[in-house]
């Protein structure tokens, strides 16, 4: 049987900070430095990402800032497209309130299938002026 371990990765570290700066003004709030990314191996879960935010009693105790931790699911994740990838880090972001306070949004008004559909629309639109533009 395979035990379940956590890797910190860089690259999709990068497509969260590429999500966030390209879309700046969708997520003028989060704090890129303070956004981590794990992939979960030999993960049963059928999720294909998820967000963590570290408790507020933790915080005070550690002395630590608010900070969140996309998990991605590396069986159910590896097998997107870019395409899809986008979208569902897109999601995830979408429930960091923008008072980054340590808190999660729920699904519902700010975090739908409709908002990531219009911001995933956006993201392309601009990466495609960014390329005209070289």
């Amino acid at each position: 049987m395979s035990i379940r371990s956590y890797v910190l990765d860089h690259k999709l570290e990068i497509l969260v900070k590429d999500i966030v700066y390209t879309l700046r003004d969708y997520f003028p709030y989060v704090d890129i430095d303070r956004v981590k990314v794990v992939i979960c191996r030999n993960c049963k879960s059928k999720a294909l990402a998820r967000i963590y935010s570290l408790p507020t009693v933790w915080r005070y105790i550690l002395k630590l800032e608010p900070m969140y931790i996309i998990e991605v699911i590396e069986k159910n994740f590896n097998s997107l497209t870019h395409e899809e990838k986008v979208k569902v880090i897109t999601h995830e972001l979408l429930h960091i309130p923008k008072k980054f306070s340590g808190g999660l949004r729920p699904h519902g008004k700010y975090v739908n299938k409709h908002i990531v559909e219009k911001l995933f629309n956006e993201y392309i639109k601009r990466k495609s002026i960014e390329k005209l533009g070289r």
